[in-house]
């Protein structure tokens, strides 16, 4: 058999999924590479002394201990060898130290990421069990007084600040109502769980705990709630447009002069059809909730990445705004691959895009 033919043997048997997926690994490997550049790059272009804020105003002043300081974490060297230096440490699972909390800025991460993502989960699941609802039944509904009204409320839901939504959320439900938890992710009372995912819900109900899992839950609820309705005026207009666009088409016409039932015709039919635009509205939510939450966080007092971010750059802390800047960018790394994984799982024809 001559080499050709069996480069064509291979090329048949390997599936076109595979190609795809690999083709998608290389390509977020070559940008993890191009975050770590930019996420280096931008800190070290951040003004101020972080000579000062590590050592603080008095032993700054000291010539002695600001030369050492400096030998000693190589900010003497060129950008270049501060890079090499840095990546060393990176693949070695060392973000360095942080200079507000004292402890690793991997356990920091560590712990406030699955604070974070905890929020951005349930914050993304009722925001599309929501809008896929809403905005099927205002495309179907295209010009009546239902779609008018569900347009009006997305409307007011995209325009009312989060931060503002957050505070009086929590004005109204925990202050005067007494309905809602206080700040935090537990009550005082309560001890954390056993970490296993860091997420408490989840943990909680790992270890059969169910006094903290509703514990956990009900403080969850007005963070999710206020995220999700913020996310929920978006994903519903974006999904209301893409229904639309399906509804025109030949096969769902045809679909519907079958005398299909008409869930059948909307979850087999429409919402299939609509699901390669919609999926890429999610992703891009779903990262936004991960990296965009400091103000929810803060008002709530929950300790997550963007309460760590905040914290980090109001202290120019450099090892925390590099590792959080870092996570960030893996997190949309991430999200894209999956996104192009169901896009390959979902349309044969884009696997041999």
């Amino acid at each position: 058999m001559t080499t050709v033919a069996v480069r064509r043997q291979s090329q048949r048997r390997r599936s076109p999924l595979v190609g795809y997926l690999l083709r998608r690994v290389g390509t977020s490997l070559l940008l993890l590479l191009g975050v770590t550049i930019v996420t280096f790059a931008l800190t070290n272009l951040v003004p101020g002394d972080p000579v000062s804020a590590a050592l603080g105003e008095g032993a700054s002043q000291n010539p002695a201990t600001r030369e050492a300081f400096i030998k000693a974490n190589g900010l003497d060297q060129p950008l270049i060898v501060q890079y090499v230096i840095y990546m060393g440490n990176l693949l070695r699972g060392d973000l360095g130290t942080s200079l507000v909390t004292g402890r690793p800025v991997t356990g920091d991460l560590a712990t406030a990421v699955p604070a974070t993502i905890e929020i951005a989960i349930g914050a993304i699941i009722l925001s599309l069990a929501v809008s896929v609802v809403l905005g099927t039944l205002a495309a179907y509904r295209r010009g009546l007084v239902t779609d008018q009204v569900i347009r009006i409320v997305t409307l007011i839901g995209l325009s009312v600040p989060t931060f503002w939504l957050a505070l009086v959320s929590f004005y109204v439900f925990f202050l005067e109502l007494r309905i809602a938890p206080g700040s935090g992710r537990i009550s005082p009372s309560i001890t954390p769980p056993p970490r296993i995912t860091g997420m408490y819900t989840v943990d909680y109900l790992l270890n059969g705990d169910s006094v903290g899992f509703f514990d956990a839950l009900a403080h969850l609820a007005l963070p999710v709630l206020v995220l999700s309705l913020v996310t929920i005026g978006l994903l519903t207009r974006f999904i209301r447009t893409s229904v639309l666009e399906v509804l025109d088409s030949d096969y769902v016409r045809a679909a519907r002069a079958k005398g299909l039932p008409a869930m059948r015709v909307i979850i087999g039919y429409v919402l299939r059809g609509a699901s390669l635009p919609i999926l890429t509205v999610v992703g891009v939510a779903f990262g936004s909730l991960l990296s965009g939450t400091v103000l929810v966080e803060s008002v709530f007092a929950w300790p997550g990445l963007g309460t760590y971010a905040y914290n980090s750059a109001a202290n120019l802390d450099l090892p925390g705004i590099m590792g959080v800047g870092l996570v960030v960018g893996v997190i949309y790394l991430l999200i894209n691959f999956v996104v192009d994984l169901l896009y390959g799982v979902l349309d044969p024809r884009v696997r041999i895009a």
